[in-house]
């Protein structure tokens, strides 16, 4: 029974097994296990260790002493050896073992069926949970939570209902396991009466039947019911576990209520366990969703031991609000600390080097995935993460590297519409129209369908390279051929494309003509046109326009001052700036970066905190000396 109590229990709640013995070759494993009579308990705690661990290779090699020895016949070792391979992924080999026991106790069935959940086979669970019951074998305290995630997982509510009517019958009625399994899967599929009916029936709750309840109404989005069942907790006397506050902070971070965030933390530091590392990993989280970048780091730094899902926490949460440059630094300080990245880490910062356009950092990263195996399984198979590769394809993309996005593109196993719009992106952003238009010919072609990005994709494209027929045709037929209404966005597209072309006035009868209401960016997109031919008096209306829609977007009022500037209407001018600053409209500085070996430093306009600013100002002088030298006399006419 000890076994199964270790096979069934979450990895969490089980600690580190021993050690496995130094073998070398499963050769000397069998010659040492012939001379050395390791006890069968020896045994199974390897086994154990192996399937925590996933060792496959060592799990084997106990197999053959097993064998060697004779205790291959125990049924400790049969349900031993099924949790292993089904932990190992090796769900035929569990089979198999399973199979060919003769005696097969309810244990080995715990074993099996568990393993096909395991693997996300929870179909096969049930059919060999029905077969149990043919055989007379009778399920469990350990069987029917493992039964309810399977039913949990294809749906099969009848056949939980009739599982619940006959606890009674088997004495598990008050059962903690499986009344919190009852509970979770109510609670899934909003059986909220069923749910709360059967706590309220239970004499004794524990801890982990209370966490049921508050982790199921927070995933159900119930906020109120959650908080409830939280403040209940407290009357009744009852200590909240490290799950109570995650599945609490849950809730919080969800509603983005900052302030009862900060009460659970305080409770937290109160009853002592604010450094366990699962509760500080859900304050990171709570305080990143509700925008307090600066207290999640604080938590971050406070931690005395910070496994992956703390750095992938506060990675993500600075990625997330736009500061790209710290979330690289934190990558690089994650490495210094020895903590393997994963596929979550490498996701959140791949954008980061998109963003900062860090080519050589973008490059490093995908070399490390390459050299610690991150894209292969346990067994070097390779895993096929789409998202994953579509973060690196669009790194080289917007770090302006189109031949490693294409070499990248063609080696994808896998392409989702995702994929195809950042390669016809690529090619748009480039300049490289007719490419553009290509990819998203062959992406008809394929097993694909264009999407509303895609198309926005390439009508930007055809904007930028000046393919104005080619564009109008495929915003007149993507309803028709491939059954994608136009939006706002496509038209605005359509509009900046005729606009850059110098057909202000098709671009004009577009835009009031269009059967959606014009949105901001179609106006400014119209205004740019204006100001690239030198139209002031279509610019003058577009402004109208976009002050009535967005008056306090600071974009607008540049691009007219600029229109203003460049003919020489410098009253107009400073009404602008008058404008501007009678409505508190502030222009965004100016930002750019410079990646180096050393990394990438970000600058800001008027921005003197870099660490070696009076050197970087000191030769900006002398450029600016030399380029008056040759005659350069700098346009102050643009804000």
């Amino acid at each position: 029974m000890l076994i199964m109590i270790f096979i069934l229990l979450p990895s969490r709640l089980v600690k580190k097994a021993p050690r496995l013995p130094n073998f070398s070759s499963s050769a000397t494993t069998i010659e040492a296990a012939k001379e050395s009579p390791i006890n069968l308990s020896r045994y199974i705690t390897y086994l154990q260790s192996c399937a925590i661990n996933k060792n496959l290779t060592k799990g084997k090699e106990i197999h053959s002493c097993l064998v060697v020895t004779g205790l291959l016949c125990s049924p400790f070792s049969i349900t031993s050896l099924i949790n292993m391979y089904s932990k190992c992924n090796q769900l035929d080999d569990a089979l198999s073992i399973f199979n060919g026991a003769h005696d097969r106790n309810i244990f080995a069935w715990n074993a099996i069926i568990a393993g096909f959940i395991t693997n996300g086979l929870s179909r096969s669970a049930f059919e060999f949970y029905q077969r149990m019951k043919l055989e007379g074998v009778a399920p469990d305290k350990y069987t029917l939570p493992c039964l309810i995630k399977a039913c949990s997982d294809i749906s099969e509510v009848v056949e939980v209902k009739k599982i619940h009517s006959g606890l009674f019958k088997i004495g598990l009625e008050s059962n903690d396991f499986v009344s919190s399994a009852l509970i979770n899967f109510y609670l899934k599929f909003n059986f909220v009466q069923e749910a709360q009916q059967l706590f309220e029936e239970l004499t004794e709750r524990d801890v982990v039947l209370w966490n049921a309840m508050i982790i199921g109404y927070a995933q159900m989005g119930e906020v109120n019911l959650a908080l409830r069942v939280f403040e209940r907790m407290g009357k009744e006397g009852v200590v909240h576990s490290n799950f109570t506050l995650t599945g609490i902070l849950s809730v919080f971070a969800m509603i983005g209520d900052v302030n009862n965030g900060r009460a659970v933390h305080g409770y937290a530091v109160k009853i002592g366990c604010e450094s366990e590392v699962v509760v500080a990993n859900s304050l990171i989280d709570m305080y990143g969703k509700c925008k307090s970048i600066s207290e999640a780091l604080r938590v971050f730094e406070m931690m005395l031991e910070r496994d992956v899902f703390s750095w992938n926490s506060i990675i993500s949460v600075h990625e997330q609000y736009g500061d790209h440059d710290k979330t690289l630094r934190l990558f690089e300080r994650m490495q210094k600390a020895g903590v393997r990245s994963d596929t979550v880490t490498i996701a959140a910062v791949l954008p980061a080097c998109s963003n900062l356009a860090a080519l050589m950092r973008g490059r490093e990263i995908h070399g490390y995935m390459i050299v610690n195996g991150l894209m292969k399984d346990d067994y070097g198979e390779d895993i096929v993460d789409v998202y994953v590769d579509n973060a690196v394809l669009d790194m080289y993309v917007k770090c302006g590297s189109l031949r490693d996005a294409c070499m990248f593109f063609d080696k994808m196993r896998k392409r989702d519409v995702a994929s195809w719009n950042i390669m016809i992106m690529g090619y748009g952003l480039h300049g490289f129209g007719d490419e553009a238009v290509n990819v998203f010919l062959h992406m008809g072609e394929s097993s694909v369908r264009p999407d509303e990005v895609s198309f926005i994709c390439v009508l930007s494209a055809c904007s930028h390279a000046g393919l104005v027929d080619q564009g109008c045709k495929i915003l007149a037929h993507m309803e028709e051929d491939h059954g994608v209404v136009p939006t706002v966005e496509h038209y605005a597209c359509v509009v900046d494309m005729l606009g850059r072309a110098g057909r202000l006035d098709e671009a004009y009868e577009l835009a009031l003509g269009m059967p959606i209401e014009p949105n901001p960016v179609v106006w400014r997109a119209f205004l740019a046109s204006c100001r690239l031919h030198g139209n002031t008096k279509l610019a003058e209306f577009a402004l109208q326009r976009l002050l009535e829609l967005e008056p306090e977007h600071c974009g607008s009022y540049v691009l007219m001052s600029n229109i203003y500037g460049t003919i020489g209407r410098y009253e107009e001018v400073s009404d602008i700036r008058h404008t501007m600053i009678e409505r508190n409209v502030k222009k965004t500085p100016g930002c750019s970066w410079v990646e180096l070996k050393s990394g990438v430093h970000v600058f800001v306009t008027v921005d003197r905190t870099h660490a070696e600013c009076d050197c970087i100002y000191e030769e900006l002088d002398g450029l600016y000396g030399h380029l008056h030298e040759y005659g350069y006399v700098p346009d102050a006419r643009h804000m």
